[in-house]
């Protein structure tokens, strides 16, 4: 084994929001916003409520096939689960994620083994149904400056292109530099050189960035039965032609989102405000919103109009052209996927909060929302510093300023002039009583020099506790090394560093081993913190 794994409490962490906590630990303000929570007696109530009879698995099944079929190495298990989706009791656990290069923060990963193994634990919770994991590519998102880059040993990585438009249609000149760029930083061994020519085979013998993007899963995750779906395909997008239509001319989206906000927002940030039209229009190069125009529609940045029966026959005949937004996005993987759960970040959980009331009116069944696990690796160098200096890991979740002084406080305990200052205010509160006696015009001059001589130790006790902290500055440098391994950039780690870093130290087996420590208990939730052995 490489790690040994522990857990703290989120609220130990500080990391997240009001909302996020709120709705982990079932607080009473936040049940309005949901059906059910992601324990077992809840999983039990869901699967009475909902049976996704209008799901097409037909058209499903045969999309997702041939998605499979795009790459040469999807998996037998892979395969078998797509079959098994033309079955009634079989359902879906989704996660989602951008087309990050090289996979991203290291959180991709964790996600997607998060929704394999909710998958396994739903089966082994309930026998007599299936629950396959589903990785849905965010093929159609079209900000390219959120995912050209990656992060490894403080190092910076990035993807430069022009090209514009949805990123999973991007083709991937330009990332032999980057791959070179990243070799150079993990270094020269057995397990780096495996993970480049991963990358070099994923990256430069696929047309796209969604089919380079698929490969590298699959190499990754695919013996665990991942299926990965890409939104952005006709035959889907056909099955949501009611649902944009009542979005485009009904706004029907924008108004409910929004009487959900207004509920919230006594209370908490809300993460994503609806617009009146939720959709893209998209071409290849072009992905811009949809916007109301007069008596007809306009897509933004561009010379493009339509008139409103335009539109309609666009809608009815190539469906594809057209792109829901972060609104609308949950509705159509509801509308297409027999999906039980969605296992989404502290960002995504408290803007699918926002959206019952839309699924509701479009009698969409809601999935059951599941955190993903959350991270933080800790090599033996770093649990001996943290000893060294008596510090707790969960300590390292506070402000680096805050260890500093504990460190200080805790080194020093006995170096401190209360008692001083105390006794100075005695001596001047007699020396105070024997002048109001003889002349009171002059306890006024006494009262500031009391300040005076106060002010004074103030002075001496802040050039203490500076010597002290001089003195102590191989421990203060240890805390900020710690803290910046820990939190890079001031960003939790796995917010931050590629995977790479540590397939590069412990290969294939890094996540064989997250496989096994990234388990879900239903009844219990907690920040999962994995110390090296």
């Amino acid at each position: 084994m490489l790690f040994t794994k522990q857990t703290t409490p989120l609220n130990t962490t500080s990391l997240f929001s009001g909302l996020f906590n709120d709705y982990v630990n079932g607080a009473a303000q936040v049940k309005p916003f949901y059906d059910f929570h992601f324990n077992k007696a809840s999983f039990d109530l869901y699967f009475q409520k909902n049976n996704f009879e209008k799901v097409d698995r037909t058209i499903l099944v045969k999309a997702l096939t041939q998605q499979a079929d795009l790459v040469s190495n999807t998996s037998a298990t892979t395969k078998t689960n797509i079959t098994l989706l033309e079955k009634p009791n079989t359902y879906t656990v989704t996660t989602g994620h951008q087309l990050c290069l090289f996979t991203g923060p290291s959180y991709f990963i964790y996600k997607i083994i998060s929704t394999i193994n909710l998958a396994k634990t739903l089966n082994q919770n309930f026998k007599d149904k299936q629950f396959v994991p589903v990785y849905w590519m965010a093929s159609e998102d079209h900000d390219f400056e959120e995912i050209n880059h990656t992060h490894a040993f403080g190092k910076t990585v990035t993807w430069n292109s022009e090209q514009k438009g949805s990123v999973g249609e991007f083709n991937t000149n330009g990332i032999q530099e980057a791959i070179t760029e990243l070799k150079t930083i993990l270094g020269d061994n057995e397990n780096a050189n495996t993970l480049i020519q991963l990358f070099e085979t994923a990256y430069l013998k696929h047309p796209n960035l969604a089919d380079a993007t698929r490969y590298l899963v699959n190499e990754l995750l695919g013996e665990y039965g991942i299926v990965i779906l890409d939104g952005n395909d006709p035959e889907l997008k056909a099955l949501f032609k009611d649902e944009l239509k009542s979005d485009i001319f009904e706004n029907t989206s924008f108004t409910l989102v929004n009487a959900t906000i207004n509920q919230l927002k006594p209370t908490y940030s809300v993460q994503v405000n609806p617009r009146e039209i939720n959709v893209f229009y998209k071409e290849k190069g072009t992905r811009e919103r949809l916007e109301k125009d007069g008596n007809g529609f306009k897509v933004v940045n561009t010379s493009i109009r339509f008139s409103k029966p335009e539109l309609e026959t666009i809608i009815d005949s190539s469906p594809e052209k057209l792109s829901p937004n972060v609104v609308l996005r949950p509705l159509y993987q509801q509308k297409i996927l027999p999906n039980v759960a969605y296992v989404g970040g502290p960002g995504e959980i408290v803007y699918w909060l926002e959206y019952k009331k839309m699924f509701e009116a479009y009698n969409i069944p809601y999935p059951i929302l599941v955190p993903r696990n959350f991270v933080m690796l800790l090599d033996k160098n770093t649990q001996t510093k943290l000893q060294k200096l008596n510090l707790s890991i969960t300590d390292t979740f506070n402000d680096g300023e805050e260890l500093v002084k504990q460190l200080i406080k805790t080194q020093h305990a006995d170096i401190h002039l209360e008692n001083e200052k105390k006794q100075l205010s005695d001596v001047f509160a007699t020396v105070i009583e024997t002048v109001s006696q003889i002349d009171k015009s002059l306890i006024g001059s006494t009262e500031a020099e009391k300040q005076k001589a106060i002010n004074g130790l103030n002075a001496i006790e802040q050039k203490i506790n500076r010597a002290l902290k001089q003195k102590s500055e191989t421990d203060v440098n240890q805390i900020w090394s710690i803290k910046g391994k820990l939190f890079p950039n001031n960003t939790p780690q796995e917010r931050w560093d590629n995977f790479s870093m540590y397939y590069a130290k412990y290969g294939k087996t890094f996540i064989s081993e997250l496989m096994n420590e990234l388990t879900y208990d239903l009844e219990k939730f907690e920040y999962t913190l994995l110390l090296e052995q």
